[in-house]
């Protein structure tokens, strides 16, 4: 179906109301951004159950610096959405964009384009206060400071008295109706640990079972979100939802419309949220902790239901698990004493993700065993919940309440156990994509503790199946989608089908503007020492009395080694990433330009992205090398070795496009708005020296160039 003309009137109504009302004119890229969603989005057709019954629903857009691609999305999609009777969902990678898009966009859009529509921001359960836990600590203070109630002292509760005068603190403030329970709108910072004890995740948290049911923030806003056109959300919301089948906590997919903002983040993100990892030695104190309370629970739930009897087979089913844990690890230690430099790279990594047949076989009896362990563990939290909603239960129910959210850590645990073991006792099929999988050095306590890791290689297969399959439609944009001209790395690593709309919008901005070098003094990156030196010798003449630059390292050492380098004179102007956060290295740095002083930041990766500095803020951006990726990533690694097995080239198909991609990004950090001016050199003579370095420099924005 395509675009009805009633609906392309509704777009371009609202598009030339909200550009004479911000006084603006059309951009180029910005147009063909719109109409390219409106066409797609708006050509999706619905069945009598308004069910989406074709194909073709999903857009991809790769819209330059400048374009305005937040105002395009929202033009198109919220018309298409509202006509559709669905849910726009706005999906971003960063808390920035978020609240950019939530209290300045979706506002400004809404007075001045003549649309309709409400928005709400979603967040996590974990971004919202647990008035039962808060409830229970005070309750737990307060019975602690008792004459009446005499407590061992490991008895009492471990909070310090700052924490307890916040906790203290946000009780008042729930009464006076002061706080709502959202941590993003408390009036301090609070420290994680602070935080962690009052929050809660959807295995603790009892529902509509809770007695602070009625004040719960978290269930108060996941009730509202229905009511709302927009919802923003971010990427990791949006894959916690789909893991836990889709409309737990946002709309169903199936009756939603996404934005994937920064898309190009989606594929890391969804490979960081469907991997598995245990630690094993902590993993074996917690079978043993867990085994010593067991009974102090059952003494205060015994006669809730029938959990008595699963109970009584708990200890044996710990047991069970905590041997087999014991099995395998020799194999693990024997496996981590192969690592060459745990210094450096603290992984050894299984080869084509392969375990070995003796560990696969305990692996198979591991997986067993926390599959018997999570379905008892399940089967005593239904038992608790369908007493808490009993109104025929002998055991209080406070005592019930305390003890759910313990039982629901335990289940956790289980399930990330049974998770992670299924990984590893599976045999992957020939032909098939193999998982990467892995054992990491980590220090626990002051030894060593070894976690067991196990990831996709490629998000593609579980994002087609658990999103693009199952949404009414998407768009996916950002700034950088493309690697070296073509949309193959992102197919290959989010799954997105071939039959979807692909385009690249222009930029308005006026590339001829930034001049493009690579100076004779530029050294071949690959061998380090010289290539720093090399550095430290051109950087003081190629920064001149230029008072703004960026300077880009793709190593912590070589930055600085190269810092170190330069004389004190230098070293004065120079901010380090490390040092500092990142907000308040830009704000130092913002503050010395403002103040006519000169100012040089040192940045790894963090700052090739996601860093604005307009105008006079930036005039120098100097890349020190190619941005090849570290070639110890496990992921990383695994997917190369496939490729390879496959009979594919890894450097030139994964390498090489990944490196281009975050050149793009990092020369992206010089021109913020269409007046910006400047220079970007690049200190890595492989780029004309290499074959593959013609094709990176092809990719870039055309920029003047001297080299």
């Amino acid at each position: 179906m395509a675009l009805s003309a009633e609906l392309k009137k509704t777009i371009q109504t609202a598009y030339s109301q909200f550009l004479e009302n911000k006084s603006l004119k059309a951009r180029y890229g910005q147009k063909l951004m719109v109409a390219e969603i409106a066409r797609t989005l708006g050509g999706i057709e619905l069945d009598d159950e308004g069910v989406r019954s074709g194909e073709n629903h999903i857009c991809v857009v790769e819209a330059g610096t400048g374009t305005g691609k937040t105002v395009a999305y929202l033009l198109a999609a919220i018309p298409v959405a509202k006509a559709l009777g669905k849910k726009l969902v706005v999906s971003t990678a960063t808390v920035a964009l978020q609240e950019q898009i939530v209290y300045k966009d979706l506002p400004d859009l809404k007075r001045k384009s003549g649309l309709h529509f409400n928005f709400a921001l979603a967040k996590g359960r974990g971004r919202y206060l647990c008035l039962s836990k808060l409830d229970r600590i005070l309750t737990d203070v307060d019975a602690a400071n008792s004459s009446e109630k005499a407590l061992y002292e490991d008895e009492y509760p471990q909070i310090d008295e700052q924490a307890l005068t916040i906790y203290q603190s946000m009780m008042d403030a729930l009464a006076a109706n002061k706080w709502a329970g959202d941590k993003d709108e408390w009036s301090e910072e609070l420290e994680p640990q602070v935080w962690s004890r009052v929050t809660t995740d959807h295995r603790q948290c009892t529902g509509r079972r809770c007695s602070n049911v009625s004040s719960c923030s978290f269930i108060k806003s996941r009730d509202s979100l229905g009511t709302f056109d927009v919802i923003v959300a971010n990427h990791d919301l949006v894959l916690a939802d789909l893991a836990l089948g889709g409309g737990a906590i946002l709309p169903d997919p199936a009756d939603t419309l996404y934005v994937f903002d920064e898309g190009h983040h989606l594929p890391d993100k969804a490979l960081n949220h469907f991997a598995e990892h245990s630690r094993l030695i902590g993993t074996l104190k917690w079978l043993e902790q867990t085994n010593k309370v067991q009974g102090a629970m059952l003494g205060e739930i015994s006669g809730a239901g029938n959990i008595d009897r699963f109970a009584e087979q708990l200890p044996a089913a710990l047991a069970d698990v905590k041997r087999h844990l014991e099995m395998v690890y020799p194999m693990v230690t024997q496996l981590a004493e192969r690592i060459e430099d745990p210094e450096r790279s603290p992984r050894y990594r299984f080869e084509q993700g392969i375990v070995p047949d003796a560990m696969r076989e305990v692996s198979v009896e591991l997986k067993h065993s926390f599959e018997r362990l999570a379905e008892l563990l399940g089967k005593m939290t239904r038992e608790l919940e369908e007493a808490l909603e009993s109104s025929h239960c002998d055991v209080p129910k406070v005592d019930m309440e305390n003890w759910y959210p313990q039982l629901g850590v335990w289940q956790s645990r289980a399930e990330a156990g049974l998770a992670l073991w299924a990984s590893f006792a599976e045999l992957d099929h020939k032909g098939g994509v193999p998982k990467a999988r892995w054992i990491t050095l980590v220090d626990f306590g002051g030894s060593i503790d070894y976690e067991i890791c196990s990831s996709p290689i490629l998000a593609a297969k579980t994002l087609e199946y658990s999103l693009w399959n199952r949404c009414c439609g998407a768009v996916v944009t950002s700034a950088t989608l493309t690697a070296l001209g073509k949309f193959d790395r992102l197919k290959m690593r989010t799954g997105t089908p071939e039959n979807a709309t692909y385009a690249v919008v222009p930029s308005p901005f006026d590339f001829n503007k930034a001049l493009l070098q690579i100076p004779n003094s530029a050294s071949d990156a690959s061998d380090s020492l010289n290539h720093t030196l090399g550095i430290i010798d051109c950087l003081p003449e190629l920064l001149g009395a230029q008072k703004a630059a960026l300077v880009l390292f793709a190593s912590r050492r070589q930055m600085l080694d190269v810092y170190d380098g330069l004389s004190i004179d230098w070293r004065e102007q120079i901010l380090v990433q490390g040092d500092k956060s990142k907000q308040e290295m830009l704000n130092a740095h913002r503050a010395r330009i403002d103040d006519g002083e000169t100012s040089i930041l040192f940045g790894l990766a963090s700052f090739a992205e996601g860093v604005d500095l307009p105008g006079g803020y930036c005039q120098h951006v100097i890349i020190a090398k190619i941005p090849f990726a570290v070639p110890d990533d496990p992921v990383e690694a695994s997917l190369s070795e496939w490729i390879e097995a496959r009979g594919g080239n890894p450097f030139m198909e994964i390498t090489v496009p990944d490196a281009a991609l975050k050149l793009v990004q990092a020369c992206g950090r010089l021109l913020r708005t269409e007046t910006d001016t400047g220079t970007i050199t690049l200190l890595d003579n492989r780029l004309l020296t290499r074959r593959y370095g013609k094709a990176i420099l092809n990719s870039l924005p055309p920029f003047k160039r001297s080299f």
